[in-house]
């Protein structure tokens, strides 16, 4: 299928909040190496890039939900901004859902080899750009988060390329079951083992599961969710 590359540069979404969320359409070819695309930046990188989270794919099926709710909840000024990169996406294209691409699954991008990693974990930046409190907590809740991926194989990408699927090792770990054991089960002891020693899962993520186990019970997620108070 073919995607859409986007890359972003830092901007304030508020007086306090620094990001580079809004990411926009390359114009011209980029070099996709283990900690993403030539011309985009992340602002934190304790959270976001990084080998692990090069790369952020959104599904382009999910603007139509937004801008229903949106429309729905009188949210009329970011309404606007719905459409491919407001959610921080490098990789726009239709045909692949959450429920679909799964944990572990390579694809071929260009001349890169890159590979699913983890679900991307919504935070408090996604209220401040479309000026709903709630809306990361909305966002985790219903599994339109997307995916992160790593990058296997460096090499030159097109501001519009193909994106292949080459090996699907773990079909039994779909991105959208891997959040909800996560995020949207109150304590899934099972799921968590599962994604523990899942090998193809982010280490960040292995940790988290492994973690959630030995405390018995799931994290706090108030601070990511809603920012710092």
């Amino acid at each position: 299928m073919q995607v859409m590359i986007l890359a972003g540069r830092p901007g304030m979404l508020d007086a306090r909040i620094e990001s580079a969320i809004g990411k926009r359409p390359v114009s011209r070819p980029q070099y996709c190496s283990v900690d993403g695309l030539s011309d985009d930046v992340q602002v934190s990188a304790r959270y976001h890039g990084g080998p692990e989270r090069a790369l952020h794919y959104y599904p382009r099926e999910h603007y139509e939900f937004w801008r229903c709710w949106f429309q729905g909840m009188g949210l009329t000024r970011t309404r606007t901004l719905l459409g491919p990169g407001a959610f921080g996406e490098n990789l726009s294209g239709t045909g692949l859902l959450e429920s679909e691409a799964c944990i572990g699954d390579i694809y071929r991008l260009g001349e890169a080899l890159v590979q699913i990693s983890q679900p991307r974990s919504p935070c408090y930046k996604l209220n401040a750009r479309f000026g709903y409190d709630f809306f990361s907590v909305l966002v985790q809740a219903n599994g339109r988060a997307g995916w992160l991926l790593r990058v296997l194989e460096e090499g030159e990408v097109m501001p519009a390329s193909a994106l292949t699927l080459v090996d699907r090792p773990c079909p039994e770990m779909p991105v959208k079951r891997a959040g909800d054991i996560v995020f949207n089960q109150a304590f899934d002891r099972a799921g968590l083992a599962e994604l523990a020693e899942l090998d193809c899962l982010s280490a960040s993520w292995r940790k988290k599961a492994a973690d959630y186990l030995a405390a018995g019970r799931v994290d706090d997620w108030t601070g990511r969710l809603l920012g710092p108070k």
